[in-house]
C-alpha cells in the first residue's frame, strides 16, 4: 500500500519549550488517521508544519510526495483542509461562497452547493455566513475542503459544535470518502468521533507519539472497554511513568 502522508524526525521548538520531539509516522493511502492528545501536546504544531505554515526545525514532511513549502501550489490543488476556527468576509453568502470554490478550483458550476447539499447544509445557501450557528460554519468549512474530491484531507476538530444528527450525516459523508481512496488525517477530543472513523490513531504527550495503533489495540493494551477509558489510562499511566 503506498504511503500518502510522511513525517520523519519532525522537531520544533518555541524558545525553550519543545513542542514536537522528533515525530515519525507514516499514513498509508485510503486511512482515516486520528492524531490525539491533551491541549498542548503538539497537535496543531504538528499539523501546521505538516502543511507548510510553520516551519520545522528540523525533520521533513510529505503529502502524496509533495514538499508542503517547496510545491504547496500542486500540493493545495490536491489536498482539502479545514481549520476549527475558518474565516469569510461578513457579508457574504453560503451560496457566493460556494460558487467561489467551483472557481478558484475549475469545479462545474453547483459541485460545491451539491457537497454542502450531502452534508445537510443546503436549506441555507441563501443564507449570509454570519448568521451561521458554530455547527453549520464547521459544515461549510468542511464543504470547502471536500468540494474538489482531494487526495488527502486534514481535519481539525471536525465536528466541534455539531448536534448528534449532523455529526452523523458528516461522519457517513468522510467514510464514503475514504472508501473512494482519499486519506483522511483528523485532530479530535472526540473518542466517540475517533472510534467511529478512525482505522489508526497517535496518542501524542509532550511532543512525543506514546502510543501508535488501532484504538482497538490500545482497549486491549489498557484493559479498558471503551476508548475514552483507554485513552485517559494510557495518559495516567504515561504521568506515573
Amino acid at each position: 500500500m503506498n504511503t500518502c502522508i510522511h513525517i520523519e524526525s519532525l522537531a520544533k521548538a518555541y524558545g525553550t519549550v519543545r513542542a514536537l520531539e522528533g515525530i515519525d509516522l507514516d499514513i498509508p493511502e485510503g486511512e482515516i488517521f486520528g492524531l490525539l492528545g491533551p491541549n498542548g501536546s503538539g497537535k496543531t504544531t504538528t499539523l501546521e508544519c505538516l502543511l507548510g505554515m510553520r516551519k520545522a526545525d528540523r525533520g521533513r514532511c510529505r503529502i502524496l510526495g509533495l514538499d508542503p513549502i517547496r510545491q504547496r501550489t500542486e500540493l493545495f490543488a490536491r489536498a482539502g483542509v479545514q481549520f476549527q476556527d475558518p474565516a469569510w468576509p461578513e457579508k457574504i453568502k453560503v451560496s457566493e461562497v460556494c460558487g467561489l470554490q467551483d472557481r478558484l478550483y475549475r469545479l462545474a458550476p453547483g459541485q460545491t452547493l451539491a457537497t454542502l447539499a450531502m452534508l445537510g447544509l443546503e436549506a441555507r445557501s441563501d443564507s449570509l455566513v454570519s448568521s451561521l450557528s458554530g455547527g453549520e460554519k464547521q459544515r461549510l468549512a468542511l464543504t470547502q475542503a471536500l468540494a474538489h474530491r482531494p487526495q488527502a484531507i486534514f481535519l481539525d476538530e471536525l465536528t466541534t459544535g455539531l448536534d448528534p444528527e449532523a455529526r452523523r450525516k458528516v461522519w457517513d459523508h468522510l467514510l464514503e470518502v475514504r472508501d473512494q481512496g482519499a486519506t483522511i488525517f483528523l485532530t479530535s477530543h472526540s473518542m466517540e468521533e475517533v472510534e467511529a472513523l478512525c482505522q489508526q490513531i497517535a496518542l501524542l504527550r509532550q511532543g512525543r507519539i506514546v502510543f501508535l495503533g488501532s484504538p482497538e489495540a490500545l482497549k486491549a493494551q489498557t484493559g479498558q472497554a471503551t476508548l475514552e477509558q483507554a485513552y485517559l489510562a494510557h495518559l495516567k499511566q504515561e504521568v506515573s511513568a
